[in-house]
Order: C-alpha cells, then sequence, then structure tokens
C-alpha cells in the first residue's frame, strides 16, 4: 500500500476525472479481503456503498483487510486505511484520521453520498486501535 503522503502528493497535481481515477487505482491495489469475511459483523454502518474492514495484527503494528462493492467508494476506504495501516495501535488511537485525509478534500471534491461513511470508517478503526491499546477512543467532531 502507498504511503498516505505521496498518494495526496499525487491526487493535488489531478484535475478531477484524474482524481477519480486515482481512487479507483488505490481502491484495486487493496490488499484482497475473502468473501467469508464479508459479514454483518465487517460490515460499516452509515456507507451507501457497501464496505466492509476488518482488523488484523496486533497492538504493535495494524492491519487491516477493507473491501467495498463500489469503485470509488473502494477508494476513499484505500485512503482511511492507508492513513492508519502497520502502525501501532496507540498511534492510531491518538491520531487525527479525518485531518490526515484532508489533503483529499473529498467532501468537496465526491459527492455526500459516497463521503456519508468516512466518519464511520475512521471510528471503527480507531475503536478497534483504541481497545488494543487499552485506552477510552478519541472523539473528534
Amino acid at each position: 500500500m502507498r504511503d498516505l503522503a505521496d498518494i495526496a502528493e499525487e491526487y493535488d497535481f489531478l484535475d478531477p476525472d484524474d482524481r477519480y481515477r486515482l481512487l479507483i487505482e488505490l481502491g484495486r491495489e487493496l490488499e484482497p479481503m475473502p468473501d467469508a469475511l464479508k459479514t454483518d459483523a465487517t460490515l460499516v454502518r452509515g456507507c451507501s456503498a457497501s464496505v466492509w474492514v476488518y482488523p488484523t495484527g496486533d497492538a504493535e503494528k495494524l492491519h487491516f483487510l477493507a473491501d467495498s462493492n463500489a469503485a470509488i467508494t473502494k477508494g476513499i476506504v484505500a485512503l482511511v486505511i492507508a492513513a492508519v495501516q502497520d502502525r501501532s495501535a496507540a498511534e492510531v488511537a491518538a491520531m487525527d484520521v479525518a485531518k490526515a485525509l484532508a489533503p483529499f478534500d473529498l467532501k468537496n471534491q465526491l459527492s455526500s453520498n459516497r463521503t456519508q461513511g468516512v466518519p464511520n470508517m475512521i471510528a471503527l478503526v480507531q475503536a478497534h486501535a483504541a481497545r488494543l491499546a487499552g485506552e477510552s477512543p478519541v472523539r473528534r467532531a
């Protein structure tokens, strides 16, 4: 998976159509998630498309498998995962993931129904990290 800063640098130079293409490409680059893991328990609530996130790894190095049934949404999922992938649980629990995604200006670049589930994805990832780190999840607006 590409580093979020590298993705942001590339994204910044692209026109809107190419940004969509980049998101689709990022979604295709996600590590495959076995169908058996796409269950109600791994489904992210509040997304317009189906999105599944499955945590693996441990407190020292979180790892997530994720997928979506919509190409653009899958790219957005890839951005969220790129922000937290392979970091420690304590680091992910404390980080401001929304701020890390701010350079992508997703709310202004994409329709609201494509981005409505992003806070839920972030909350799910951070709640898992907080549990592993033995902390209370950080609440951000």
